[in-house]
């Protein structure tokens, strides 16, 4: 098929490339613009941009595809590159711009969008942290065919994953990212010989996954140790979820973590216990055992070696 892609980060671009694998043809890649990024604060391509500038196809950074909007100059320019493309089909994966629907009309077959989750079930921004930290034991890919709404298509295809234990929203991102390249090279090739049902999705089981917000970062020691260590998870690697330890003035990233089912006379947040294992902190149920901790500047460490370089004080 003769395709527009758009999206941005690492997720996008593994789908990008598994539509080029696949033999399809871009004829256009759209993608967010450089942002400044590194200690240099260096502008810097986004994934999607860098693979398909390697792959010889071209790129557009609009910052918006609203004609009525902030840059109508560069929507208008959009519209026109959109149109010329003549494209059977454009694919949409975390492209971070809303499509109006002067854009969702343009391809001849309209707009797929891979979604990292099994909608209706956490539509939005966030849903790959939001159900490792809701506890879900499964989430998948959606591939749906994009209305005006946020993530409300009719649903092609669908494909779930398990949650695995201890399983990071770095590792599950990984993994579904994975997932979306192959569903979508499924859903063109269904697409293509009229073997793809749009199905409306249920009123039942909406959710909304919010945008991660850095001021959730910070663990609140009085819920339970489980749903900690699910935060935990869910906020690793962006944005990292933190927490004050005795003896050190800044916070500390907590990148690994399990609950313990044990309890103790100990306010929340108080050290109980700090050694090879982990560094053990009583919370509003159970006890949280960080394993993998950062100082701030530092690196990240196993918990042995994080308590040989802290003096905790007398706990």
């Amino acid at each position: 098929m003769n395709l527009v892609f758009a999206g941005t980060p690492e997720f996008a671009k593994v789908a990008l490339q598994a539509l080029l694998a696949a033999g399809h043809e871009i004829a256009l890649a759209l993608t967010q613009p450089d942002r400044p990024a590194g200690r240099g604060l260096k502008l810097t391509p986004s994934p999607v941009k860098a693979a398909a500038v390697a792959a010889g196809v071209p790129v557009l950074q609009p910052r918006s595809l609203r004609l009525d909007g902030k840059y109508p100059q560069e929507a208008a320019e959009a519209h026109e590159a959109l149109r010329a493309a003549r494209a059977d089909a454009m694919i949409v994966a975390a492209y971070g711009l809303i499509l109006p629907q002067s854009v969702l009309d343009i391809p001849r077959l309209g707009c797929l969008n891979i979604h990292a989750s099994l909608l209706p079930r956490w539509r939005g921004a966030a849903p790959i942290q939001r159900a490792i930290e809701a506890g879900d034991a499964e989430t998948g890919i959606t591939i749906m065919q994009m209305d005006a709404g946020l993530d409300t298509g009719d649903m092609l295809l669908k494909a779930a994953l398990p949650i695995m234990p201890g399983q990071t929203a770095g590792e599950l991102h990984d993994d579904l990212a994975r997932l979306g390249g192959e569903l979508i090279v499924q859903a063109l090739a269904r697409l293509e010989v009229g073997d793809l049902a749009a199905t409306p999705q249920p009123a039942e089981g909406v959710t909304y996954a919010a945008k991660l917000d850095k001021a959730e970062a910070a663990l609140d020691f009085t819920r339970p140790a489980e749903e900690l260590a699910r935060r935990v998870r869910a906020f690793n690697p962006v944005p990292g979820a933190t927490v004050r330890l005795p003896g050190l003035p800044d916070p500390v990233k907590a990148w690994r973590a399990q609950a313990l089912d044990e309890t103790v006379a100990a306010a929340p947040g108080s050290v109980v216990r700090a050694g090879a294992a982990g560094v053990d902190l009583a919370t509003g149920r159970g006890i949280l055992r960080l394993t993998e901790l950062q100082k701030a500047g530092g690196k990240r460490q196993p918990a042995d070696v994080f308590v040989r370089g802290w003096s905790p004080g007398p706990l």
